[in-house]
């Protein structure tokens, strides 16, 4: 009987195979392929096709008859094609099918009947069209439905969406205004997304309708603060949370308190500056946590945090778009990187009088309550007093010895010690009784850890013409350091206060020269420091910043700035003209032993010469010796000169024969010596002369 069964299957493979369409590929029992066939028609297939692949073809329309002979169709994807509408009726006939994939088409209206007859759809997907409008009954009938997508289309209502069974529904990236409770029947839902909406709020009595909701996608939306809808019961079976892209600012840990089951979580881009210690109690199951791009301020408050990852085992997504952007000694470092002292939390001692100095933890910065913890501000030390001021030199921590009983044997003093570079711009550390951290900041720098810098006042016409635009950040942007030919500038308010930039702009020009002309460059956001280079001495420049991309207005060899501006003035180049003063005794010496040094040199080279010229005059007579007598007259033969190879006395030698011409010459006996500099072998020797008493030579291309 089993031979019988496997004999009838392989016969009906044979004929699928043979009634599979051109261009297509049947290798799957009952599945049939037609991808890239680069026809606007459906194919006909074999009656007993259960999946039907089309996608990627140039189909444009359909009809009633493609589908009417394959009824035992499951799986249909059309999508990736040309189809601009749905015809009414078209898939009436699929009783069966279940899956529908019509997504990356170029759909606009879905009608009443479109999907009429398809009583056992599962999942619908109809994503990627351009669908404006849908009509209202157009859903009726698909009870089975279990998934729907109909995010990246144009959608600006939706029908009421009755779907008993529903566990997926995607509507991100439309134009719909916020869901209200009247919009959806869908009691089983399992994931909502919602991303891109343009919501302000989420309505809370819609999500206390959707009781089984495990995942829920709010990411770029308008929310302003975590939605009171996230406190309800309802989410206790919450997995999934994405609240990425908001402008949230603050988070508070009672917004989370529900969500006991949260496994998954996105904080990216929301303008985190930093979490409370004790943040993430609530979430106990939580594997997964992703807070890229936030301007994290990496101080002691947050210290605990990269412990509390590994400790946890928290997998951290996209740890290397997650950077500190404050202090300026952590800034543009990976916050999971960091390690406890690199967050510059102080160290405390206690010291006890005849016994050594012991080590005790180190403290916390209190923070404020969990109820009210913001996370975009973290709990600063407390700023110094009237009344905490003044007792700095009576506090024991600044080297005072405190008084000593004599009848008391043993004496406990606690010191603190502050860590390195907590306060900044030249700020001073110090601790309040209460054994707080607190910054005295100089002249010139303000704030809890004195990292603003301030502007130094200008007269009331150069304010005008510089704070024109934006007269309320003028702290943003400042000038630390000027050289001649240099000036260093501090972003760093400038980015903390507009942490969701690009990229800077930084416009420059020189209002002392008669080129008034702008300069600009364009800088990464963590650049809290640059240095502009190549500058004029003594000259006052204009700089001013704003994020990339902002238009700025040019008028003639000025412009109107939008972002916030300073200005600087280069250093004069120094001159220095009396560096040795020629009245001195030392000046007088150091003068007399140069010109010694100089008569010494003098003498020097004229005896090395006069040497040179009498050996030259010897080896000359001594030649003359060898050679017999240099008269011109002894040696010139009819107004012409013998070289030497000629012979000595003047006579011209016999004539070689050929075979000999291009040889090279050997030096007469005479001047066969060793050491003998007087002559010289040809340089060019591969070309004969048309004769011995000729030297020159033929050029090669002759």
């Amino acid at each position: 009987m089993l031979l019988y069964i496997v004999c009838f299957l392989l016969a009906s493979a044979v004929v699928f195979s043979t009634d599979c369409p051109e261009s297509c590929s049947c290798n799957s029992l009952n599945s049939v392929f037609c991808i890239h066939r680069q026809s606007s028609t459906i194919p006909h297939v074999p009656v007993s096709t259960q999946h039907l692949y089309i996608f990627q073809n140039d189909i444009e329309t359909l009809t009633q008859d493609d589908f009417k002979d394959i009824v035992e169709l499951v799986s249909l994807d059309l999508s990736q094609n040309k189809l601009a509408e749905i015809p009414e009726m078209a898939f009436k006939s699929l009783s069966k099918l279940k899956n529908l994939d019509l997504s990356a088409n170029h759909i606009t209206h879905i009608s009443k009947d479109s999907f009429s007859g398809l009583v056992q759809l599962e999942r619908l997907y109809l994503h990627g069209n351009l669908i404006q409008s849908i009509h209202w009954e157009a859903f009726e009938g698909l009870e089975m439905l279990l998934e729907l997508k109909l995010q990246g289309n144009k959608l600006t209502s939706l029908p009421f969406l009755n779907f008993p069974r529903l566990l997926l529904l995607d509507l991100s990236h439309n134009k719909l205004p916020p869901l209200e409770h009247s919009h959806l029947h869908t009691p089983h839902l399992e994931a909502l997304k919602l991303s891109s909406l343009g919501l302000p709020s989420l309505d809370e009595n819609l999500v206390a309708s959707l009781r089984n909701l495990h995942e829920l996608d709010l990411s770029m939306n308008q929310l302003k603060e975590v939605p009171q809808a996230l406190k309800q019961e309802s989410l206790k079976g919450l997995t999934k949370l994405s609240l990425a892209a908001n402008p949230l600012f603050e988070l508070r840990v009672s917004d989370f308190q529900q969500l006991v089951a949260l496994q998954e979580l996105d904080l990216s881009g929301v303008n985190l500056q930093g979490f409370p210690e004790g943040f993430f109690e609530s979430f106990s199951k939580l594997t997964q946590l992703t807070v890229a791009e936030n301007p994290f301020n990496c101080l002691c408050p947050l210290a605990w945090f990269p412990v509390w990852l590994k400790e946890k085992e928290v997998n951290l997504k996209r740890p290397e778009e997650t950077r500190c952007h404050f202090p300026l000694v952590n800034a543009g470092k990976t916050l999971s990187a960091l390690e406890h002292n690199d967050f510059g939390c102080p160290l405390t001692t206690t010291e006890s009088v005849g016994s050594p100095v012991e080590n005790t933890p180190v403290p916390q910065i209190p923070t404020t309550s969990p109820e009210t913890a913001h996370t975009n501000a973290i709990p600063p030390p407390l700023p110094p007093s009237a009344e905490t001021v003044p007792s700095i030199t009576d506090n024991p921590s600044f080297g005072s010895d405190p008084p000593v009983s004599p009848s008391s044997t043993v004496v406990e003093n606690e010191l603190h010690f502050c860590p390195q570079n907590i306060c900044l711009n030249g700020g001073t550390c110090y601790f309040d009784p209460n054994g707080l951290l607190n910054c005295l900041c100089s002249s010139g720098s303000s704030g809890d850890y004195c990292e603003i810098p301030e502007v130094p006042q200008k007269s009331e016409t150069e304010v005008s013409v510089v704070t024109s635009a934006m007269p309320d950040k003028l702290d943003a942007i400042s000038s630390r350091e000027v050289t001649s030919t240099s000036i260093l500038l501090d972003l760093h308010r400038f980015i903390e206060t507009r942490p969701n930039i690009r990229g800077i702009r930084l416009t420059y020009r020189n209002l002392s020269g008669p080129d008034r002309r702008p300069h600009m460059l364009s800088l990464p956001t963590y650049y809290p420091v640059y240095t502009l280079r190549g500058l004029n001495p003594n000259c006052t420049y204009l700089v001013c910043v704003s994020p990339l991309g902002e238009k700025i207005i040019y008028k003639g060899n000025s412009s109107v700035e939008l972002g916030p501006c300073t200005e600087a003035r280069t250093s004069p180049t120094i001159f220095v003209e009396h560096l040795v003063d020629p009245d001195t005794p030392m000046t007088k010496n150091l003068i007399a032993a140069l010109a010694v040094l100089a008569l010494v040199l003098v003498l020097v080279l004229v005896a090395g010469t006069i040497i040179c010229v009498q050996k030259k005059r010897q080896a000359n007579s001594e030649m003359e010796l060898e050679l017999g007598s240099t008269d011109p007259e002894a040696i010139d033969l009819e107004g012409k000169k013998v070289h030497l190879e000629n012979g000595v006395n003047g006579t011209l030698p016999l004539k070689q024969p050929e075979a000999d011409r291009c040889q090279t010459p050997q030096l007469p006996p005479l001047l066969q010596q060793n050491g003998s500099m007087d002559y010289e072998a040809p340089l060019m020797q591969g070309h004969c002369p048309s004769n011995n008493n000729q030297a020159t030579l033929k050029p090669s291309y002759f």
